[in-house]
């Protein structure tokens, strides 16, 4: 994709938030501090202590948790609560929430597209002993529910315990759309391992599911592709590569945690760092891009990379790109020119028959197929009827793809592009995937959205302040229902100042609110104020 435009000088946003006090409410405002806002909840007016000792049960659960995935959900959860603080008060006299029992209705654990997310968190307010409930169809709904039940404690200082505020608590949660995505750019700059686990697990807090991983382009080809090992030449050097074992090993960690890896190659025209290993890809030697449409050898090689994929990427699609292809290589080329006209095509009809015919090769490997926004926009009628148009390039486009049946993935550039430092999360909280779009059945089509970290000016040493917490404002308008969704931003950004210091308190770098995205505080004071 591209770039991000040049930046746009924006006065700087003045957030003043007023103190507030404890985890769920504002002082003498009575706010809940959840965030996403869950569909529906109760509370009351009961702190509870939560147990040094809090126990995980499974009383009416039908969920073996034979892989571990809510035994360490639960541990995890206790960690970000206590947050290394020591937990050493006494409980004399004070009520104890004793434990966590989990109710889950399906034994299966397949994390796959569309799965049930939903959740009901009860909290009591008496009992001996008190238990909270979590109830799900899904473990994968139980880890939201934990989420959800962790923005309910916090340390109280005074008492040198953990405090759960406002009990009783009844929640009932379920996500808007079922894909809910952030896309990460490790072409542009190569993104460690252990950084790419910390993006998945600050995406669970705020509920994202799909991990969009933009593993190669134009710049650098850093994943082992076993069947054609050239490939890996194209990494920016040595020590700059992902094995496939790192890739199952990203794969797994994500899934235990609920998410997706959506993985992407974006052919024909971001592929100049293939031909580093395999030159006969290029067209020419001094003109190396898209890949060479005439050659079928260029189709063997994005076989073998799906064929490589399919066993480790099970998520159902694949995303194959096609954006911003200049045809130009094609025509200059003399035995791509004459192969043109060979077959009776001018460059757009190439551009169509690359597309179409990498899409059939995914589908043989059993993959549905997500294309950029031009592909529906060159020749829409032409594409699988199972294609996912993703949308980039500005609004009105979901509604048109909608419209011709087709699903849909928003992810504009103008609100949903966290490169662009100068796209407040105001933007990103209001852009809305359904607008002018009121038919239901279209609405179905629009399976959600994603915000796009692309890489140009990142790397490890600046992603988590880039993404967030512009990225958990999207989150919010994809998981929280419609008609709950805060019509003026002014009333959730005391919420969100507060999400974002939780971020920073759960060790992720996430930026203050006011002024561009990842800027540093503007001076002295408050998390809460800045």
């Amino acid at each position: 994709m591209a770039p991000a435009q040049r930046l746009r000088l924006l006065p700087v946003l003045v957030v003043v938030l007023a103190a507030v006090a404890g985890p769920c409410t504002g002082a003498g405002a009575g706010r809940v501090e959840l965030w996403p806002m869950p569909a529906s909840v109760s509370r009351g007016r009961q702190n509870l202590y939560l147990s040094r000792d809090l126990k995980l049960s499974a009383a009416g659960s039908n969920y073996s948790d034979g892989r571990g995935i809510l035994k360490e959900a639960f541990q995890r959860m206790v960690a970000v609560v206590e947050l290394d603080h020591v937990v050493n008060g006494s409980y004399q006299g004070l009520p104890v929430l004793a434990g966590v029992n989990v109710a889950v209705r399906s034994p299966d654990d397949k994390l796959n597209f569309g799965v049930d997310e939903s959740y009901k968190l009860t909290v009591p307010a008496a009992g001996n002993p008190l238990y909270a409930q979590i109830e799900a169809q899904t473990v994968f709904g139980a880890l939201h529910a934990l989420e959800t039940f962790s923005q309910l404690c916090s340390y109280d200082f005074n008492a040198r315990l953990i405090e759960l505020r406002s009990a009783p608590w009844t929640i009932l949660d379920r996500p808007r759309f079922p894909y809910r995505g952030l896309l990460i750019d490790t072409s542009r700059h190569y993104l460690p391992v252990p950084i790419i686990k910390s993006v998945i697990d600050s995406m669970t807090f705020s509920k994202l599911n799909v991990l969009h991983w933009h593993i190669v382009d134009e710049q650098s080809f850093p994943l082992e592709i076993p069947s054609y090992p050239k490939l890996w030449n194209g990494a920016y050097s040595y020590s700059e590569k992902y094995t496939m074992d790192d890739a199952i090993d990203i794969v797994q960690y994500a899934e235990k945690r609920g998410v997706n890896v959506l993985a992407e190659i974006d052919v024909p025209g971001h592929a100049l760092s293939w031909g580093i290993g395999y030159p006969s890809l290029w067209p020419s030697a001094t003109c190396k891009e898209p890949l060479d449409v005439s050659s079928d050898f260029t189709f063997q090689v994005i076989d073998g990379i799906l064929s490589e994929f399919s066993k480790v990427f099970k998520f159902k699609f694949v995303h194959l790109g096609g954006d911003e292809v200049d045809t130009n290589c094609w025509t200059i080329t003399p035995r791509i020119k004459t192969w043109l006209i060979q077959h009776g095509m001018n460059e757009s009809d190439a551009y169509r028959y690359f597309v179409l015919r990498a899409q059939k090769i995914a589908v043989s490997h059993g993959y549905e197929v997500i294309n950029w926004e031009e592909t529906f926009n060159n020749f829409g009628d032409k594409l699988d009827r199972k294609t996912v148009v993703h949308n980039w390039l500005g609004s009105g486009v979901a509604e048109k793809v909608v419209a011709a049946g087709l699903r849909c993935i928003v992810s504009n550039q103008d609100k949903w592009y966290l490169d662009h430092l100068d796209a407040t999360w105001e933007g990103f909280y209001m852009n809305e995937p359904l607008t002018n779009i009121s038919n239901p059945e279209q609405q179905r089509l629009v399976l959600g959205g994603e915000v796009c970290m692309w890489g140009e000016h990142i790397d490890a040493s600046d992603i988590q302040q880039t993404i967030w917490p512009r990225a958990a404002a999207a989150a919010e308008r994809l998981w929280t229902p419609f008609e709950k969704l805060a019509k003026n931003t002014r009333s959730v950004t005391a919420r969100l100042a507060r999400f974002r210091c939780l971020l920073n308190l759960r060790g992720v770098a996430a930026a203050p609110l006011a002024g561009y995205g990842r800027s540093a505080p503007s001076e002295p004071g408050s998390c809460l104020q800045q």
